[in-house]
């Protein structure tokens, strides 16, 4: 649990240069200018992507409970990469004393707008600008991924108390419901990416390819219905759409409104997701 002498470690409400931004989309083996466009391209969408993005069921955090072997009311909690703050809002809802860190200008200027009496540190999860030993839990909605883990994982271990967790979790399409799975066959066609093998390397090798944590996983499944519209809003703020020019978005969320509206004419949508939790204890 120490930390390279090097690495500069402020206190709680210090700033920092922001570094890669987050995101929430899957872990990927892309080159790395790919990765570091697609990690800075939310700072431009950060008010639609708090408008449209989905959110977290109750079960989530049931299980992250469950799996901790402590509850989050009255725990201290760094959300890490926290972006607009969605799943802050829910951590803070649930009784968490929570302080977010986030590196990018406009995803930190959206959270203040939403979440104004929630502290928030400019900082990385590859140098966290928090406390040694200072909390019970550490968690990464949909932005571990951004990390370096060779980086990540020793400054989470270094900021938890013993006992504390790291809660690893990401929003996956369920890809056994037919509509979804064609509809991220066509994405896939259309931006020549393999959103099934994105999926797959939700998983605790990728995250931690050290093998230094001992992650549990957990799996729940829920759903939300939404306009088509809001659906299609929801897709324009993935990086994937960002990096690309907007006429070749454009014409592919054109196309996937006229799929939408003739499989679903009275305009509405039930997106299925499944939340991969991946959660590792420190020792006691």
């Amino acid at each position: 649990m120490t930390t390279p002498s090097s690495a500069h470690h402020p206190t709680p409400g210090a700033d920092t240069t922001p570094g890669a931004d987050t995101t929430t989309e899957r872990p990927t083996t892309e080159p790395h200018s790919t990765r570091t466009a697609r990690a800075h391209s939310f700072n431009t969408a950060a008010a639609r992507y708090a408008a449209n993005r989905p959110s977290y069921p109750p079960a989530l955090f049931d299980a992250i409970e469950d799996l901790a072997g402590h509850p989050l009311p009255g725990s201290r909690v760094a959300d890490i990469g926290a972006g607009t703050g969605i799943a802050t809002a829910l951590l803070n809802a649930r009784g968490a004393d929570v302080v977010a860190v986030e590196p990018g200008d406009g995803m930190a200027a959206q959270f203040r707008r939403t979440l104004p009496t929630v502290p928030i540190i400019r900082g990385t999860g590859d140098d966290l600008p928090l406390a040694t030993a200072s909390l019970d839990f550490v968690t990464y909605a949909q932005a571990w991924h951004w990390t370096d883990p060779a980086r990540a994982v020793p400054e989470a271990l270094r900021v938890l108390r013993p006992g504390g967790a790291l809660a690893l979790w990401w929003n996956t399409d369920a890809l056994d419901v037919p509509w979804i799975a064609e509809a991220a066959a066509r994405t896939g066609r259309h931006f020549g990416i393999d959103i099934s093998a994105e999926k797959r390397n939700v998983n605790a090798r990728a995250a931690d390819p050290t093998g230094r944590l001992d992650f549990t996983r957990r799996t729940v499944r829920w759903s939300r219905r939404v306009p088509v519209d809001t659906h299609l809003a929801n897709l324009a703020t993935h990086s994937v759409f960002l990096v690309h020019d907007e006429e070749h978005t454009a014409s592919f969320l054109a196309d996937e409104r006229e799929h939408l509206l003739s499989a679903f004419p009275d305009g509405s949508v039930e997106e299925v997701y499944e939340v991969v939790l991946l959660l590792a204890k420190t020792k006691p």
